[in-house]
């Protein structure tokens, strides 16, 4: 891996330009000068230029992740926003947001400054998601307003379910003030109990505490309706269940405030994958049965499901290397998301690059009012060059986060990534370019 400042003025040549916005695919090249778009289609090169060849390959916008875990303020052991960038670059990612449940939360002003400022000169557009209450204790609301002025991006309180239901109602009504969107994990805590997988055949023959599909699809119902009272803008994380889709599939055809997203580890594993008590597969929600699965497919090709987020979530080999009961929940997911993805919905399920792209580009950039035409002249360049075609095995060396429990170790992969430019640097795979 290879991470360098871009020159004055480089080229992107031979590639195949495919833009999300527009849907539009054609071949021609990328002129970048002081790491912003300045020209597009066949370009005379004159004077002293760096080039890049990516023939073969295809040059799109910058892919957009809106749930990671940094874990930094309080457990730099794990991820630093330093390393999470690392991670983000290898998987294509120029822009991600961070979730709030670190040690201090992010639940104040100060805060929200100190990611924003740290995460300056970082290669890599790192948002702050604010708590939405006090120390994530679910009592009383943060203040919205100032963490907006800050950089807050959207409010959750993620890991800690907000339980009472006036809570998030009065979120919700705060979230209409200051114009961004509620982000509530969704398990009824009641209903999870000790919940360590799915409830299920499975988990009875393996003896492990079950965690019903009902306490997330419980969760979501209630969070739809206030958010339909309210009038509010709710985007729900890492959807896992059949029931669950059910209900946002209802409530979409006449809420147009209401978003989804589906993690690559739900569209790629499926219960039984937890059979050799691999605590990498251990997260929350859990990984579910083959016909949720296969469920959430079908929600992401027919526009229930609106993008995919990682929840990248690292944690040390001593959270991990214990049994399954002790493990804490929870893996990484930056590196191996657009292969998995790929092999997923394209090569085994007929999806186009060009829908997959967008669910990763322009439809999370939508939900955080991020900027969308990335090939607009002008524009600060924010760029991933992909080789759709490459299939590889996933192995530890490709994983770039400071932890590395990743249950893709092993798993074939389809498509890599091949250079990730963002913020006037340059992110280069050398082993996927010389294979």
């Amino acid at each position: 891996m290879s991470v360098k400042k871009l020159n004055s003025r480089v080229v992107l040549q031979n590639g195949t330009l495919l833009d999300p916005l527009s849907g539009e695919t054609f071949s021609g090249d990328i002129l970048i000068e002081n790491g912003k778009i300045a020209q597009i289609g066949k370009i005379l090169f004159d004077g002293e230029i760096e080039k890049i060849d990516c023939s073969g390959k295809v040059i799109t916008h910058g892919f957009c992740d809106l749930h990671v875990h940094f874990r930094e303020p309080g457990r730099e052991d794990k991820e630093t926003l330093e390393t999470g960038t690392l991670a983000a670059l290898a998987g294509g990612f120029t822009r991600v947001c961070v979730m709030p449940n670190t040690n201090p939360p992010l639940d104040s002003p100060e805060a929200i400054n100190f990611i924003t400022k740290k995460s300056e000169n970082l290669p890599v557009y790192i948002h702050p998601i604010g708590a939405i209450t006090k120390n994530q204790g679910g009592d009383d609301i943060t203040e919205m307003g100032l963490m907006k002025k800050e950089g807050a991006v959207a409010f959750s309180d993620d890991g800690l379910p907000v339980q009472d239901g006036s809570m998030m109602r009065i979120a919700l009504e705060y979230s209409n003030l200051v114009e961004l969107p509620i982000i509530n994990h969704a398990e009824d805590e009641c209903l999870r109990s000790n919940g360590l997988m799915n409830d299920g055949v499975v988990s009875s023959q393996l003896g492990l505490d079950g965690n019903l599909d009902l306490a997330e699809s419980v969760m979501i119902h209630r969070d739809l309706e206030l958010a339909s009272y309210t009038n509010a803008r709710l985007h729900i994380p890492h959807v896992s269940s059949s029931k669950s889709l059910d209900h946002i599939r209802k409530v979409k055809l006449v809420n147009h405030k209401v978003t989804a997203e589906v993690t690559p580890h739900h569209l790629y594993f499926n219960e039984e994958a937890l059979r050799d008590f691999n605590t990498n597969l251990k997260v929350a929600p859990p990984i579910r049965t083959e016909s949720d699965r296969l469920n959430l497919i079908k929600a992401v090709k027919d526009g229930t499901i609106d993008c995919i987020a990682t929840d990248h979530a690292p944690h040390t080999i001593e959270d991990k290397e214990t049994t399954f009961d002790l493990a804490s929940f929870g893996m990484i997911g930056l590196e191996s998301c657009f292969g998995a993805v790929s092999k997923v919905l394209i090569r085994d399920n007929g999806m186009s690059l060009l829908d997959v792209v967008r669910l990763l580009t322009v439809r999370p950039r939508a939900i955080m009012g991020f900027e969308k035409d990335l090939f607009k002249i002008g524009a600060e360049v924010e760029l991933t060059v992909i080789d759709p075609n490459f299939e590889y095995v996933f192995k530890k060396e490709n994983i770039k986060s400071r932890s590395v429990n990743s249950p893709y170790i092993g798993e074939k992969m389809f498509g890599k990534i091949n250079y990730t430019i963002s913020k006037n640097k340059v992110y280069k795979d050398i082993g996927a370019i010389n294979k």
